[in-house]
């Protein structure tokens, strides 16, 4: 087992600006505003002799009773007990505050090794920004600069001591796939996260907008494993006003290009927006191999759930590769039905297409239906290779495709999805055609 650190403190003080420094990443959103980070943020340490997590929290306020500040309390805490060592961070421009003897107190209780982090004492007398820690009774503290990388060594070689070395020889097993689960605000995001997790690992919470960053989790469940992405709530671009939620957006679409499959959250008791249907068609453009859940089917009656239907058809019929299933992320209802569909989504989007088979499943198409004459000859289709995974690109050679029309492209699309049961992902079509080496040149 890898050792875990848990970077902890008040709002502001640096804790994501510290993660990224450690991961060698710009995973963790960082601005000048406190409260930015809400969820825990775990990330691969990159640096140092030894492999190690690291896990960003919110900033904590061990006294909060509720709001949204006792659920980030929450996933503070949660994040203490899983730790191997704490780095406690403070402002060295602050100071000492009552907040930070709060956190100060907590920590001792925690039974966890503690190192204290004196941030943004670049260009300040190192020992006279530290000096007002020493009443925290911590220990030494330890005076770095997050942004420009100050100490920060010296730190974790600290941290890391006494923790064995990794073997190298140790069996690293994939990840499975990426996850990304996507959608509006409020559908039920974070809720299906923590239910798939069976803890509550993100907060859930009723108020837009709760989500700000694309977390990352890694979890198994029968065997198999996976990583889910839980994603901020997509709003209308003219919705989206404060420079945060621009930065949420944009790490929402980098979600998506990163993951293998996407899991689309809508909301049986709301119509299906156009909302919905940008982002369905975001993630189409993408490739990506997709899963729409439609939440709240529990809370909807049988008018409803018709409405529901008559609307995935009127609005959403592009996703006819996708599964649409009923889920109740609350109750977790649907939940295996719905692991099930990634998997064959999974599955169809990394398939391996032999040669042979392509091209008869082609031959089979043209035979059904020739491609239109255009008005110097028919397209010749000759032979299909595969191009690509994830999404499946098949390459078909012959002579005259510049004239294949969209519409056939399509057709040609359907087939080999039907003759190799590829649903759950889009596929792409290219055409190579040969030219004449005895046609005259222009």
């Amino acid at each position: 087992m890898i050792p875990t650190i848990v970077l902890v403190g008040r709002p502001n003080v640096g804790k994501s600006t510290l993660f990224n420094r450690l991961t060698r990443t710009r995973d963790a959103l960082v601005a000048d505003q406190p409260g930015l980070t809400r969820d825990r943020h775990y990330g691969i340490g990159r640096g140092g002799d030894r492999d190690y997590l690291v896990v960003d929290t919110a900033g904590f306020d061990p006294v909060a009773k509720d709001g949204i500040m006792h659920e980030m309390a929450r996933q503070a805490e949660q994040a203490i007990a899983e730790a191997d060592i704490l780095l406690f961070l403070v402002d060295g421009r602050a100071g000492r505050t009552p907040h930070d003897e709060q956190i100060a107190a907590r920590l001792r209780r925690a039974g966890r090794p503690v190192l204290l982090v004196v941030n943004k004492a670049e260009g300040l007398d190192r020992a006279m920004v530290a000096a007002d820690f020493h009443a925290l009774g911590l220990g030494d503290p330890l005076a770095v600069s997050a942004a420009h990388g100050d100490g920060v060594r010296q730190v974790l070689e600290l941290a890391l001591a006494s923790f064995p070395v990794a073997d190298e020889n140790e069996d690293r097993s994939d990840e499975g796939p990426r996850v990304a689960i996507v959608g509006r605000p409020n559908v039920g995001k974070s809720t299906l996260v923590n239910t798939l997790l069976g803890e509550e690992r993100v907060i859930a919470f009723d108020l837009p907008g709760t989500t700000r960053d694309a977390i990352a989790i890694p979890f198994e469940r029968g065997g198999k494993r996976y990583t889910l992405i839980d994603t901020a709530g997509l709003r209308r671009r003219g919705k989206v006003f404060e420079a945060v939620e621009k930065f949420s957006v944009i790490k929402t679409l980098q979600a998506v290009e990163q993951a293998n499959v996407v899991v689309l959250v809508l909301d049986a008791a709301q119509d299906i927006s156009d909302q919905d249907a940008h982002i369905a068609g975001f993630v189409l453009e993408t490739g990506r191999a997709l899963v729409v859940a439609i939440n709240k089917w529990d809370a909807v009656d049988d008018y409803r759930r018709e409405r529901v239907r008559l609307d995935i058809d009127r609005k959403l019929a592009f996703l006819s590769f996708a599964r649409f299933l009923p889920v109740s992320a609350l109750k977790a209802e649907g939940i295996p039905a719905l692991l099930k569909s990634v998997d064959a989504a999974y599955a169809a989007a990394t398939a391996n297409l032999s040669t042979p088979q392509l091209t008869r499943a082609m031959q089979a198409a043209v035979a059904r239906q020739a491609p239109p004459r255009t008005a110097a000859s028919r397209p010749k289709l000759r032979y299909a290779h595969q191009g690509g995974m994830n999404p499946p690109i098949i390459v078909i050679h012959g002579t005259a495709l510049d004239d294949v029309p969209k519409s056939y492209t399509r057709y040609l699309e359907r087939c080999f999805m039907e003759a190799f049961k590829l649903q759950g992902t889009p596929l792409r079509i290219q055409y190579r055609s040969s030219h004449n080496p005895f046609a005259p040149r222009s």
